[in-house]
């Protein structure tokens, strides 16, 4: 029985490929909304991804 070899990208290759690719963002004033419903539910982790999203596209 033969194994037959799969290559698959290298964790670096697959961050690579997705940082070229394009991804539409939402309007910064809807992310900038979306961060002001996240802190007032206390939603860290909302929080932390309405803001770094926000950062994202305002550098857009």
């Amino acid at each position: 029985m033969s194994k037959s070899h799969i290559p698959r990208p290298t964790e670096r290759a697959a961050i690579r490929a997705a940082a070229q690719s394009a991804r539409p963002l939402p309007p910064v004033p809807a992310l900038m909304a979306a961060l002001l419903v996240a802190n007032d539910r206390r939603d860290r982790e909302g929080v932390c991804l309405a803001a770094h999203r926000a950062v994202r596209a305002a550098t857009r």
